[in-house]
């Protein structure tokens, strides 16, 4: 049996957290909702099925790239659903699943607590960036 240098066993280490991080639900799923959009497209869907444009106007914001980039995810990880009606132009609705419903109570519990917090957070950042390092 090799013996390990302490830097290749931080490797090793470094290598199975990365894996863990990887592999846990919370992570992954803050991934989904961390995103700059996600979660108010979520938000704006929970008022009922929208068209794309009805979405986009509620985020002016959005770029229709990164808005359709969004949707896209959201359909693929399950918690939107996309409807295609055949007319002309062609309708296109979207919806939030079960799966999408039953997240929408999470994030009204971040909306509220960030609500109440944010400015604590604000008042932090400034203490610690008025401190000198080291003090």
């Amino acid at each position: 049996m090799a013996t390990m240098t302490a830097a290749e066993r931080r490797e090793e280490e470094k290598a199975a957290f990365g894996a863990y991080v990887d592999g846990c639900p919370t992570h992954q799923l803050m991934g989904i909702i961390g995103n700059k959009w996600s979660m108010l497209v979520l938000t704006d869907l929970a008022q009922g099925a929208r068209r794309y444009a009805e979405v986009s106007r509620a985020l002016p914001g959005v770029s229709a790239k990164m808005l359709t980039q969004t949707l896209r995810s959201l359909e693929r990880d399950g918690l939107v659903a996309r409807s295609v009606t055949p007319s002309v132009p062609v309708q296109v609705e979207y919806t939030l699943t079960l799966l999408g419903e039953r997240i929408v109570p999470l994030l009204d519990s971040i909306k509220e607590w960030a609500g109440r917090h944010i400015e604590e957070i604000h008042a932090a950042r400034e203490r610690y960036d008025g401190t000198p390092a080291g003090v």
